[in-house]
């Protein structure tokens, strides 16, 4: 089930630091978010890894470098899942 990777991705609070962070920013390196982040380059790839198994974030080979960017691919599920427990009304009071 797609909507529970989705649900584990985000459920750390540094991958959701990582989402915000790419939708702020756009595309960004696993270096250029550590340079931001209290965490090794390494610990923010391990993130981005997880987001990307979850089909949140793409990467992109640029050269020498990998760019992450946002998807929304893999919130459809998810998205699903909410309205079937909470409905349409609960999705509308939320926005």
């Amino acid at each position: 089930m797609r909507a529970e990777k989705v649900f584990t991705a985000l459920a750390d609070p540094t991958r959701r630091e990582v989402v915000c962070a790419l939708a702020q920013q756009g595309p960004r390196t696993a270096t250029e978010l550590s340079a931001e982040m209290p965490i090794t380059r390494q610990a923010v790839a391990k993130h981005l890894t997880h987001l990307h198994r979850a089909d949140l974030a793409v990467p992109e080979r640029r050269g020498r470098e990998t760019r992450y960017r946002l998807t929304p691919d893999g919130l459809g599920e998810a998205i699903d899942w909410l309205e079937d427990v909470f409905g349409e009304p609960a999705r509308s009071q939320a926005a």
